[in-house]
């Protein structure tokens, strides 16, 4: 745990590959999560439609076991949207939230 999917925009100006492991990596960085448990996937969009001015867009959804703060969680999405600046267009749309998986109704094998 946690689930990372990135929703992005096909035309994407760095490798989608290469934005799963930056990513995957700040995840790890926020120091919340152990490496081996963070798992990290992209899917790409063909048809969008966005606001006047941006070019593509990406989005992070972080589905993490509740518990932990919301102090926790801003920093989570704050490192995560920065790394997304870093990598990304002026022009594209960035976001991210995250969200809580109750203990109590998660499954996994």
């Amino acid at each position: 745990m946690p689930h990372i999917i990135i929703e992005h925009s096909e035309d994407l100006p760095v490798l989608p590959q290469v934005l799963v492991e930056k990513v995957h990596n700040a995840t790890f960085q926020s120091g919340l999560f152990d490496l081996e448990t963070i798992k990290t996937r992209a899917i790409a969009y063909q048809q969008y439609q966005l606001g006047e001015g941006k070019e593509g867009f990406i989005h992070i959804a972080a589905h993490i076991m509740a518990g932990r703060s919301i102090e926790q969680k801003q920093m989570l999405s704050e490192s995560l949207l920065e790394c997304l600046k870093t990598y990304c267009r002026d022009s594209d749309s960035l976001s991210v939230n995250i969200y809580d998986i109750q203990h109590e109704i998660y499954r996994k094998n």
